[in-house]
């Protein structure tokens, strides 16, 4: 059945994505999730824990873990909000920024990889239909 057929092909898809992922970064000491927390940081540095959990659907201990291990590779650092003491705000550190360009580029030599010999206008339709399945899966 095509939906099988489909549904096999995007667990494919995402498994060797993932794979190729934790090899990359595995030299940069990151494993899979905690690059795209560094993002989020990159974007908008000092972010609350919360706003990481809701910026990247993880259960707030799932972050709380990812944040302890950025941290103890000296990637991030926690600090308290100084108008409420109650919030604690994560923030970069210089060896933290200084992942976003190598990061950028395992991203984009992944994104090469997985999209060569698709034509331009089968990326728009192809991105058309992903962004159609994350709303279906969305509205159930």
């Amino acid at each position: 059945m095509i939906e099988d057929e489909i549904r096999e092909l995007l667990d494919r898809i995402s498994a060797e994505m993932r794979r190729d992922y934790a090899a990359l970064l595995r030299e940069f000491n990151l494993h899979v999730g905690q690059e795209q927390l560094l993002c989020r940081l990159w974007r908008s540095d000092g972010m609350t824990q919360i706003q990481l959990s809701e910026s990247l659907n993880c259960e707030p201990p799932t972050i709380t873990n990812m944040v302890k291990s950025l941290e103890s590779h000296g990637f991030v650092v926690r600090k308290r909000d100084p108008e409420d003491g109650r919030v604690s705000r994560v923030y970069l550190t210089p060896a933290g920024r200084n992942l976003c360009e190598p990061v950028e580029r395992i991203w984009n030599k992944q994104l090469d990889k997985l999209l060569t010999g698709i034509l331009p206008e089968e990326r728009l339709l192809l991105r058309r239909l992903m962004k159609q399945m994350v709303a279906n899966l969305l509205a159930s």
